[in-house]
């Protein structure tokens, strides 16, 4: 068996976003660029299943689209333990155009298992998974929060309203990932480092599709209103800045 784990290369938290060009395109001086952490969940656990022999995982791949300037990225993606790696030499204009780009590199190389983090951490789309089982018409199970081989079947923990629901699935398929999938990501150690260098980036050019979407203009949201302190003996000023102020009652 074979798993693919899609993964995006989106900005650090804790980097502080600018736009330029009248606010219709991120500025990129400075970011420092991370693989999506649902997408790291989601390889930490291919790269776990892998590691227990009885589930007959033979190889991890990962697949991003994105520029040349994305493969440091997939580098570390490559360090932590995947064992090659796919890029789509394309901007990713939408959750549409990667889609497609991702479904087209799916049929050429055939995987039983793609894994898809739940959302991007820039965008927060959460479509993406969805959208490449529709376009290979395979199975796609959402809200994956465990994943096991027994018996050479995938048995799926997936998060429902009220509880967990376990469920069975055929290969290939699509596994929507989030949270509980893994416990933290795998840390890249210096020999899994040295050795990315030579692992093999296989670049396809993309195929001809239009994005469904376009970004007009971006708006930071509004800086948070300072703090107001209301004093413990007058419960008064209290509700009326809940109603008139917050409007929260």
């Amino acid at each position: 068996m074979k798993i693919l784990v899609c993964i995006s290369n989106v900005p650090d938290t804790t980097t502080k976003i600018k736009f330029v060009e009248a606010d219709t395109k991120l500025d990129t001086t400075g970011i420092q660029w991370v693989i999506n952490p649902w997408d790291e969940l989601s390889l930490t656990r291919a790269l776990e299943l892998k590691d227990d022999a009885s589930t007959g995982i033979k190889s991890v791949t990962v697949a991003h689209v994105g520029p040349a300037s994305s493969e440091p990225t997939i580098r570390k993606a490559l360090a932590i333990g995947a064992d090659d790696a796919i890029r789509i030499n394309a901007e990713p204009a939408d959750s549409y155009y990667v889609a497609v780009q991702l479904a087209e590199v799916i049929k050429k190389e055939q995987y039983d298992i793609i894994l898809c983090g739940i959302e991007s951490s820039d965008f927060n789309g959460s479509m993406t998974g969805g959208m490449i089982s529709e376009l290979l018409n395979i199975p796609s199970v959402s809200a994956v929060s465990g994943l096991k081989i027994e018996g050479g079947k995938a048995v799926i923990t997936r998060e429902v309203d009220g509880g967990r629901e376990v469920v069975s699935v055929p290969a290939p398929f699509i596994a929507v990932v989030q949270k509980g999938i893994a416990k933290e990501p795998r840390i890249a150690a210096m020999r899994g480092i040295m050795m990315a260098r030579t692992k093999p980036v296989k670049v396809y050019e993309p195929v001809a599709t239009d994005p469904f979407t376009k970004i007009v203009v971006f708006e930071k949201p509004k800086p948070r209103a300072a703090c107001k302190y209301v004093d413990s003996e007058n419960p008064g000023q209290l509700i009326e800045l809940l109603q008139n102020e917050a409007k929260v009652i």
